[in-house]
């Protein structure tokens, strides 16, 4: 007996000095096949062949990133050189557009690495944000087009811009109350004990992350709603807008379905929790491919088109170019040297008169023909006498 307490007190003693040297010896996992030996826990999704699902939307999201960039690098870059009026003017909306895109691309890898308390926090704030973003500028782009093809002639850009973030602010400030009340209060876990600090971000059921991006879905039915009138505007110009912002709400719709029925109901029946980071990412990355190729690819693609009815105003109205005003200059001297060439030239001697000059084409009759009496009583009138021949 006394030699089994002395073996436990050295196990004990010796346990002990291990945890001291090695303090992280027991808490390492086995590294997965991809991974470096200095790579932490937390990113091994990122480099794990056997979980491919990390590797696959990660590359995704990297590429989404650089095409995001290049394509908001050129729009930016080809403003000085949009010549049509209406489209200038959303391209505010475009711009505030593409960089929420480019942060649901971005936000895509908080989902992929493991949790912690920046991870978590940063899911549940910028997931419904940046949705609300991408949203608001469709619906005020939908609401802009709806009025062109109806006039032809809409606000300026900065009222849409206004309108826009009015609608994302809304977003905001549900989410930070959100997430202020949750994390400041520090709700209990199941167990009904506090919850840590590292561990509240986290701590929430799948059904309130759901149940807190009503309004972003609240965004996107007004969206598709907002795109069907657009349709059946006057001016067919704006159609073809119209229709790629309807297409792009239903595959949005398509998407946001699909993954909020696994996001609470299929997990739970097959695979789990574990499930729910790649349901969240994949969402993400699909969703903004869908707006990258559907909204910003065609209006990059739109930047050399020409305003209409500025053309029309042209064809009608010509403007004095440099070059008509030398013709019109040049065309005014050549006249001016033929008259003064005209008037040098020396004038033309008296010419005979022909006998048939007087007739302007009336009957004789019509024209009056004095009589012999009529001369003979004007000659004595006038004090000639007529001598006879002897």
């Amino acid at each position: 007996m006394d030699n089994l307490t002395s073996k436990s007190q050295h196990f004990h003693l010796l346990l002990f000095i291990t945890l001291c040297v090695f303090p992280g010896s027991l808490g390492q996992t086995s590294i997965p096949r991809g991974c470096g030996d200095d790579v932490d826990s937390l990113y091994f999704n990122l480099c794990d062949l056997t979980a491919v699902w990390g590797v696959v939307v990660e590359s995704f999201a990297a590429t989404g990133l650089v095409a995001t960039l290049i394509l908001l690098i050129v729009l930016l870059a080809s403003l000085p050189f949009v010549t049509d009026r209406k489209w200038r003017s959303s391209l505010g909306l475009h711009t505030g557009f593409v960089i929420f895109t480019f942060g649901l691309f971005a936000l895509t890898f908080a989902f992929i690495v493991g949790k912690n308390f920046a991870t978590c926090a940063s899911r549940r704030f910028l997931f419904g944000v940046l949705f609300a973003g991408c949203f608001s500028c469709l619906l005020m782009q939908a609401v802009r087009l709806n009025i062109l093809a109806r006039r032809n002639s809409a606000p300026r850009g900065w009222v849409w811009c206004l309108g826009a973030l009015g609608l994302w602010l809304v977003e905001v400030v549900i989410n930070t109350e959100w997430l202020i009340i949750t994390i400041v209060r520090y709700p209990t876990n199941v167990t009904g004990i506090l919850a840590s600090a590292t561990a509240v971000p986290c701590n929430i059921e799948n059904q309130d992350f759901v149940m807190a991006l009503i309004y972003v879905l609240n965004l996107l039915l007004a969206v598709v709603v907002a795109s069907l009138p657009i349709l059946a505007g006057k001016h067919k110009r704006w159609r073809k807008d119209g229709a790629l912002i309807l297409v792009t709400g239903l595959f949005s719709v398509g998407i946001w379905v699909a993954w909020i029925v696994m996001y609470v109901y299929g997990n739970a029946k097959n695979g789990g929790p574990t499930w729910d980071d790649p349901t969240l990412a994949i969402a993400l990355v699909s969703n903004a491919w869908v707006f990258l190729l559907l909204q910003t690819v065609p209006a990059v693609c739109s930047l050399s088109e020409e305003d209409e009815d500025a053309a029309v105003e042209e064809n009608l109205y010509p403007s004095r170019g440099y070059e008509n005003i030398l013709k019109e200059q040049s065309a005014q001297s050549i006249y001016m040297e033929n008259k003064a060439f005209s008037m040098d030239e020396p004038k033309a001697g008296n010419k005979p008169v022909s006998p048939y000059s007087g007739y302007n084409g009336q009957h004789r009759s019509c024209v009056y023909q004095p009589t012999e009496l009529a001369i003979i009583t004007k000659g004595v009138s006038n004090g000639n006498f007529i001598r006879r021949p002897q």
